[in-house]
């Protein structure tokens, strides 16, 4: 016999109707019972009416409760599981099982949806798992040619022998093979964050001194563009995290800043400081984003604004995103085009306020 064959239909089979009739037939039935009684012991009638309408009104909320009883079983709470599962998943968590309400002998049709969901669940782990290892190997594999094409590229421009023409494409050799170099590193660093093979070494540290320090590298394009760059930052503020990855944040940020913002533009750094939190704000007066944009900034190799695509790769933003949320912490964007852009992250000050918030 088919699988389906063996589907139970309906929650309420004929059956049940039969029985909800006898049940109604006996509330009739002790309700011209009670009517009897009171007449033969002949209450005033004004009582009587009272007694009446109490009986109806216990039988009419015990039908609705164990109505509601019996919505909450077999449909609210099944499908408010699903509904979380589903959020899981949408979050990137491929390990969601949800087991079947009812046996394989009485399977109905949200047994078999939820039945079908776990078959899709693993579908898309496997494919997940194929990407992400697809990903790791390939670009560990990728990495040996490059470093030789690098190395190479960096000895011919050593030569004495070459035009200035030439020397520019070796140049161009050695800017594509960085860029490449980056893509994949950084295509790395992501798959471990997804796949949470990385294990934060927590410390304390100072964050504005790390952030200032993040500045000074960029030092010599600030100069260059003439860009004013101003932060209101504390003398000191020390948080629990993990400095290398939280570093990486930093960078790419103002690396966006300092590359969207024109010519003798301006980069503001700000923070507000809570009991468990501190709050980081980098705006620029660059040329912003649209709506579009600022739906997709986080995700993997997006780039809204195409004349910079040479100088990205779209994965920065998706790194910083991955790695505050292995803090707890939140990040946010306020854009308008041509009137700039504000990036705004939130830390928490301690690891435990992190394990807190996630428990």
């Amino acid at each position: 016999m088919n699988q389906k064959d063996k589907i139970r239909q309906s929650h309420l089979p004929v059956r049940y109707f039969g029985i909800t009739f006898l049940v109604m037939l006996l509330v009739a039935g002790v309700h011209a019972g009670l009517i009897l009684l009171l007449t033969m012991l002949e209450l005033w009638s004004g009582v009587t009416a009272a007694i009446i309408i109490i009986y109806w009104i216990m039988m009419a909320a015990l039908f609705v409760l164990i109505t509601n009883k019996q919505m909450v079983k077999y449909y609210e709470t099944p499908m408010k599981e699903l509904a979380k599962a589903t959020n899981a998943v949408a979050k990137g968590d491929f390990s969601v099982y949800m087991p079947p309400i009812h046996t394989a002998d009485k399977l109905d049709y949200l047994d078999v949806m939820i039945m079908d969901f776990n078959k899709m669940v693993e579908e898309l782990g496997s494919i997940e798992t194929l990407k992400t290892d697809f990903f790791s190997n390939v670009s560990h594999e990728i990495k040996t040619p490059l470093a030789v094409i690098s190395n190479y590229a960096q000895l011919l421009l050593r030569q004495d022998n070459l035009t200035e023409e030439e020397k520019d494409y070796v140049k161009n050799i050695l800017s594509a093979s960085k860029k490449l170099t980056e893509l994949i590193t950084n295509i790395l660093k992501i798959n471990k964050l997804e796949k949470q093979n990385i294990n934060p070494e927590i410390v304390r540290f100072d964050v504005n001194e790390q952030i200032c320090n993040c500045i000074f590298q960029f030092e010599e394009k600030l100069t260059q563009k003439e860009i004013e760059l101003t932060a209101e930052l504390d003398e000191r503020l020390f948080i629990e995290a993990d400095a290398s990855l939280l570093e990486l944040v930093w960078n790419n940020l103002l690396s966006n800043a300092v590359k969207f913002t024109d010519q003798g533009g301006t980069i503001d750094i700000k923070e507000e400081i809570s009991e468990d939190t501190v709050t980081i704000m980098i705006s620029d007066s660059g040329c912003g984003m649209s709506e579009e944009t600022m739906q997709h900034v986080f995700d993997k190799f997006y780039q809204g604004d195409t004349s910079h695509a040479m100088e990205g790769n779209g994965l920065g933003m998706a790194l910083v995103f991955r790695i505050l949320q292995m803090f707890g912490g939140e990040i946010s964007v306020k854009s308008e085009l041509s009137c700039g852009t504000t990036f705004s992250i939130v830390l928490p000050k301690y690891y435990d306020y992190i394990k807190r918030k996630k428990s």
